[in-house]
């Protein structure tokens, strides 16, 4: 990537992002991840949580050694912190994982136990969304999993767009996809995914804050139970 790439303005990238985003809405995911390596080189990363390693492994094809960034919030199943370790040891990408300023003991220590049970969205803000926005200050834009088809609130993701909060270009390749496309591509490729998706997961988040899914209920019915919350802030 040029200097001149690396220098671009927010209302340069801005409208990078909402050009780019027209133009490639009906283009691969492979298409749309080459893009992103085209014109960010290494200031690009991708983001998983270990759902699975679709869009790292779709990111590794177009280029080897992509950064792929995970949060260890310190309440992970360990069926995903071991997803993790298996992405790291057989994909060609660099993991970098990211960790909250305060261990769980030291946030129940000036929080108080189960701050997910009484504040949820100051947990998350503390556990992911404010060690994502200090992880990703290196990079000028990064990719998600995000997909239309997994709840209402997804539902106009675009391919390619602006993340105003923290100035960044959003890549989501697999936002047409469906659940069909991602187990096809699994079953083809051989993909890692996270043995919780066989045992009546359908996302995967933190364990106190994640159950199974029941028949006919949405892929994110499982997260937040009970609650008015869907997103734990980092797509918001």
């Amino acid at each position: 990537m040029t200097t001149a790439q690396q220098e671009r303005t927010s209302d340069e990238l801005r409208a990078l992002a909402e050009q780019a985003g027209r133009e490639l809405e009906s283009a691969p995911a492979l298409r749309i991840l080459q893009w992103a390596a085209d014109t960010f080189g290494r200031r690009f990363c991708v983001t998983s949580s270990m759902e699975d390693a679709v869009v790292a492994h779709l990111a590794s094809r177009v280029m080897k050694g992509v950064d792929v960034v995970f949060l260890d919030t310190g309440y992970h199943f360990p069926e995903t912190i071991g997803t993790r370790d298996a992405v790291e040891a057989v994909m060609d990408v660099n993991v970098i994982t990211l960790t909250p300023r305060r261990s769980v003991a030291e946030q129940d220590a000036e929080h108080g136990p189960r701050l997910h049970d009484r504040d949820p969205d100051l947990c998350c803000r503390l556990r992911k969304v404010q060690p994502l926005e200090e992880g990703l200050k290196g990079y000028l834009a990064w990719a998600t999993g995000l997909r239309r088809d997994e709840s209402p609130t997804r539902a106009n993701t675009p391919v390619v767009g602006w993340d105003e909060k923290r100035q960044k270009v959003k890549v989501s390749p697999i936002a047409r996809w469906t659940q069909d496309d991602v187990d096809a591509y699994v079953a083809e490729h051989g993909v890692l995914t996270n043995p919780l998706l066989m045992d009546g997961y359908a996302s995967i988040g933190c364990a106190p804050c994640t159950r199974r899914v029941l028949a006919g209920e949405d892929a994110r019915a499982g997260r937040w139970a009970g609650r008015a919350k869907t997103e734990c802030g980092l797509h918001q």
